[in-house]
C-alpha cells in the first residue's frame, strides 16, 4: 500500500500541495480528481520523487520513500505513465517496452505476455517507431512500458487525455484487469469523471492543493464532490 501522509511541495516560493494524505491500496483502484492546475500531477510528481517534498512522508509497504530519487522508487516498486506519455519517438516499439527493463533483475528482463493480451496492436507494431504510433497507440505503449519494471502500485496521470473513446475502453479493461489479477494498486489522475466513476475503487478530489472530498466512487454523484469539479 502507498501511504502520503500529510505532505507538501513547493516550486520555489509558490506552494503547490498543501498538507495531502491518500491511501491506494492493493487491488484497488484509486483516483484523484479535480480542475486543472488544482495539484493532481504535482502529487504524482511527489509520489514518483520528480520533485521533493518540504513536508510529510511517503511510504510504500514498510518502507519511506522520502528522499528517494526517481530511479530508486522504480526499483521499491512504482511504475509511472506519465501526462502526455513521453514514450521514445525514434526507438522502436520494442525498444520502449525494452526501456522498462533499467530498474529490474536480469532474469526478468523480458516482455510479459500479458501486454499483449492487454494491447494486442503493440505485438502487430513491434518494429515500427514509437512516433510513428497514434497518440491511443502510443498511451498503450507507455502504459506496457511501466507493466514491464514488474510494479506493485501503477501510477497513471491522465490516460485518457486526447484519446479516442474506443481506446479510453481498452485501456480501462487493462486497468481493471491489473487490479483483478495481480493485486495491484492502481493511482489514477484523471478528469474524465465518467471513467473514474466506472473504475474507482475510492476517489479523492482536489482543490487549490488540497483534499476537499474523499470517498467511495459513488460519493462523485453528491452535490458536495461536485461543486469541486465543475468549472
Amino acid at each position: 500500500m502507498l501511504t502520503v501522509d500529510n505532505i507538501n511541495l513547493h516550486y520555489g516560493a509558490a506552494q503547490a500541495l498543501r498538507g495531502v494524505s491518500i491511501k491506494a491500496e492493493a487491488a484497488k483502484i484509486t483516483c484523484v480528481l479535480g480542475r486543472n492546475g488544482v495539484g493532481k500531477s504535482s502529487l504524482l510528481r511527489a509520489v514518483t520523487g520528480q520533485y521533493a517534498i518540504s513536508a510529510g512522508t511517503i511510504t510504500l509497504g514498510d518502507e519511506t520513500l522520502n528522499g528517494l530519487p526517481p530511479y530508486q522508487r522504480a526499483r521499491k516498486g512504482i511504475g509511472y505513465v506519465p501526462q502526455g506519455r513521453e514514450i521514445f519517438p525514434l526507438l522502436t516499439v520494442k525498444e520502449n517496452l525494452e526501456t522498462g527493463y533499467a530498474p529490474i533483475g536480469r532474469k526478468d528482463r523480458f516482455i510479459p505476455d500479458d501486454i499483449f493480451s492487454l494491447f494486442p496492436v503493440l505485438r502487430s507494431m513491434l518494429s515500427r517507431r514509437g512516433g510513428d504510433l497514434s497518440g491511443g497507440q502510443q498511451q498503450q505503449l507507455a502504459i506496457g512500458r511501466a507493466m514491464v519494471t514488474r510494479p506493485s502500485i501503477l501510477v497513471l496521470d491522465e490516460p485518457t487525455e486526447g484519446i479516442q473513446p474506443s481506446i479510453i475502453k481498452d485501456i480501462g479493461r487493462a486497468i481493471r484487469y491489473l487490479r483483478d489479477s495481480t493485486g495491484m494498486a492502481i493511482l489514477l489522475v484523471e478528469q474524465y469523471l465518467d471513467f473514474c466513476r466506472e473504475l474507482a475503487d475510492y476517489v479523492y478530489i482536489m482543490d487549490r492543493g488540497e483534499i476537499v472530498h474523499e470517498g467511495l466512487a459513488e460519493t462523485l454523484d453528491t452535490a458536495e464532490a461536485r461543486r469541486h469539479l465543475t468549472v
